[in-house]
């Protein structure tokens, strides 16, 4: 049976940003679940405290209902649907056959970048926030590798405040980005069949945080030369082959 697939985005995007992966992927007749976080293509659930944990036992829920329907599946996160797709596997391994993350990883020594440092910061965040015109955030994404048309849809969500306000709760649940205190203490509990994919040139997480996770633990890295934080969208080949590969070894 073919392995169910789960594809998790993370900030400040939607599921929008696999479609370019998508398409090079090609699975065919596969079971695929992309869903979005809570909060960020529509109004935040009533009582959803958009915390890290709260998105982590949402996500928990989505591989159980994928997993009931056709078995342990294969996740795959970017962002901060990287570091979920992580603790989904550290708190669920029952349910995972493999995972797979890109440009972000759960590390006890990463401290985060400089626009996490500021979300984590109240009324600094907010004003942060009130100022971030969705134009702006467009042309910035874009200058970034992120194809024009999607940098532009996932820009327009901006206008969501409750995408906002999520946005801040989560980076303040996990105070800026620093998980050396809780989920870095459980990377030994992740199952073995992980992959790490990375590009070459990301600003918020360096390169050298992959290295250094993949040198500690065994996990293989795959490095997108020329990439930036959006290797996903932006090389979708590459990062499709390589998990076509990582896939086939399993």
């Amino acid at each position: 049976m073919t392995t169910a697939k789960l594809f998790l985005h993370g900030v400040p995007d939607s599921p929008a940003i696999w479609r370019p992966l998508l398409g090079r992927l090609d699975l065919g007749e596969t079971p695929v679940a992309v869903p979005a976080l809570p909060g960020f293509t529509g109004p935040l659930p009533a009582g959803f405290a958009a915390t890290k944990e709260a998105y982590a036992d949402w996500a928990v829920g989505e591989a159980e209902a994928l997993c009931a329907q056709h078995g342990t599946i294969d996740i795959v996160g970017h962002d901060w649907g990287a570091l979920i797709a992580q603790r989904v596997a550290m708190l669920r391994p029952d349910l995972i056959r493999s995972w797979a993350v890109s440009n972000a990883v759960i590390d006890p020594d990463y401290r985060g970048h400089r626009i996490a440092r500021i979300w984590n910061t109240p009324v600094l965040g907010e004003i942060f926030m009130a100022l971030s015109a969705p134009a702006k955030l467009a042309q910035g994404l874009a200058a970034q590798g992120m194809p024009a048309d999607i940098a532009a849809e996932e820009a327009a969500q901006w206008a969501n405040k409750d995408k906002r306000r999520a946005i801040l709760k989560l980076y303040r649940s996990a105070k800026g980005l620093s998980f050396e205190h809780d989920w870095a203490r459980d990377i030994g509990k992740l199952p073995a069949n992980g992959a790490l994919i990375w590009g070459e040139g990301d600003p918020y997480v360096d390169l050298s945080v992959a290295e250094r996770f993949s040198t500690g633990t065994g996990v293989p890295l795959m490095v997108v030369e020329g990439a930036g934080h959006w290797a996903i969208a932006e090389r979708p080949a590459e990062v499709a082959a390589a998990l076509r590969a990582f896939w086939s070894r399993l």
